[in-house]
């Protein structure tokens, strides 16, 4: 089920809203919260954040439902503009993904640097291990990771939970089993459970996220003007400080590109 946050800005009779497609990750970590007010300050706005998986964001995009997308898939990313919908892509920041799973680690995964390898393990012990499962960017980055490593996982093991990253964190927890994750919402989750980042460091891993405007051409209703200042201002200075400096417990949870 989507999560739906809606937050309001400016004046008490302000009329302008955006609509924001973007994903579970960047709400769960409570990034947004830090990263949306300035903006909504400085235009008078509103934004309606719609928080799903990338794909399920993508295909807002597509249908004109939202007027700018913010996700991580960088593929289907750069598809989504070539085939019109999006006006441009822009780098807005990265982290990485990290294989995570209960301290005792049965499937011996602990310190490997290989993503697909240590899939491999898990899907021979037969290991719990709790899929997204939702189309979103770390379900597409796990298809392609269990591709790498030559296994089609299957099995009453490998788990589809159809739901958003903070969810699936705590639905590994308390099966004490394996989950890909992104970095910035396990730190934000870190508290909450046992789970431990147990493969990380593989170049496969690296998750850079990326800002689209619809496409007006497309859906001449979309707010383009407004979209356009906000994909600019994700890649301003104000903003990749915010993001830069966005921390839990005492964690930098995003990163931003060299200029």
């Amino acid at each position: 089920m989507a999560a739906i946050l809606l937050v309001f800005c400016g004046t008490a009779g302000a009329e302008e809203r955006l609509r924001l497609a973007t994903t579970t990750s960047t709400e769960n970590s409570g990034l947004l919260s830090v990263l949306l007010p300035p903006f909504e300050a400085a235009s008078d706005c509103k934004v309606d954040v719609i928080a799903v998986g990338t794909g399920k964001a993508i295909k807002l995009g597509q249908n004109g439902d939202v007027d700018v997308i913010l996700v991580h898939a960088r593929a289907r990313e750069d598809k989504f503009v070539a085939e019109g919908y999006g006006t441009t892509r822009q780098d807005v920041m990265y982290n990485d993904f990290v294989i995570v799973g209960p301290p005792a680690d049965p499937a011996g995964i602990a310190e490997l640097k290989d993503a697909g390898e240590a899939l491999a393990r898990i899907a021979k012990a037969e290991s719990t291990f709790v899929s997204r499962g939702d189309d979103s960017g770390t379900h597409t980055k796990e298809k392609n990771l269990w591709k790498s490593a030559g296994v089609a996982p299957a099995g009453a093991w490998y788990l589809e939970a159809g739901r958003g990253m903070g969810e699936v964190l705590t639905m590994a927890d308390q099966r004490q089993g394996y989950a890909l994750t992104d970095r910035g919402t396990y730190i934000a989750y870190s508290s909450k459970v046992e789970l431990k980042v147990l493969t990380e460091g593989d170049k496969e891993l690296f998750n850079p996220y990326g800002v689209i405007p619809v496409n007006p051409a497309k859906h001449p209703h979309v707010r383009k003007e407004l979209a356009a200042a906000f994909a600019d201002y994700l890649v301003s200075e104000k903003a990749q400080q915010l993001i830069a400096g966005y921390r839990k417990y005492d964690q930098q949870l995003f990163f931003i590109y060299d200029k």
